[in-house]
């Protein structure tokens, strides 16, 4: 990884700068967990690289506690890798067959489970849905890479609270365990990726605002399909 600024205010890697820059006076594991998760996302670190501690000491300006409490919780969501001996590395990218159980087994499950949240969402429900969406979020801007992991982990959330309302927690705790969003957002670092998704995030919120089960089914169907689609390139 190519050496950064110091990290001393709060927000994630951008394009145009140095790199990410850390507020101390947050959670500094978290800040520095947020740091390396947008290099993930965002492909400043690729797939299967090696991850140095010391270099990110070096990188961030912070010591190496941060930094390995921030490295066993991305192993734990799937994204880093950890061999004894070896030491750290980006997870390796995701297979094409791996992609396409994936969206089967997405397939399978999030239409329904929007069709079920549509009839039993509430307004309270709707407006958590609605601030994970993304859909306030703006697509210009000078800080692409952070704008992208940001987006990342708001999908996730999106979609795992869908689940959560539509109340069947094992189906939850199934998809969640395939970190399917990080690994699939790690294929391709792209404008489209996220502003078509947004789109797609409203039509969801749309049917479930009206509790109309049919659309809301039809609308998830819609936006795994088309997410499907933009994806595939990454393989070509």
């Amino acid at each position: 990884m190519r050496s950064q600024k110091p990290l001393t205010s709060h927000s994630a890697a951008g394009p145009g700068d140095g790199g990410p820059v850390i507020h101390r006076a947050a959670s500094l594991a978290d800040e520095v967990y947020e740091a390396i998760f947008a290099q993930l996302m965002a492909l400043r670190i690729p797939p299967g690289a090696r991850i140095t501690v010391d270099a990110l000491v070096r990188e961030l300006n912070v010591s190496q506690t941060p930094i390995r409490e921030a490295l066993g919780r991305l192993e734990g969501e799937g994204l880093v890798v950890k061999t004894h001996l070896v030491g750290y590395s980006a997870a390796p990218q995701i297979s094409r067959r791996r992609f396409t159980e994936l969206y089967e087994l997405r397939l399978l499950l999030e239409p329904d489970a929007a069709r079920r949240a549509a009839s039993a969402m509430t307004d309270a429900a709707l407006q958590e849905l609605t601030e994970a969406a993304g859909v306030m979020s703006h697509p210009d801007g000078p800080d692409a890479r952070a704008r992208y992991s940001q987006f990342a982990r708001e999908d996730a959330l999106f979609h795992d609270k869908i689940l959560a309302v539509a109340g069947n927690e094992l189906i939850r705790e199934t998809l969640a365990h395939q970190h399917t969003h990080f690994h699939i957002f790690r294929l391709m670092f792209h404008s489209r990726v996220t502003e078509e998704a947004l789109d797609e995030h409203a039509a969801i919120l749309a049917a479930f605002s009206r509790r109309h089960p049919d659309k809301a089914e039809r609308a998830m169907r819609t936006h795994i399909e088309r997410s499907r689609d933009r994806l595939l390139p990454a393989f070509d």
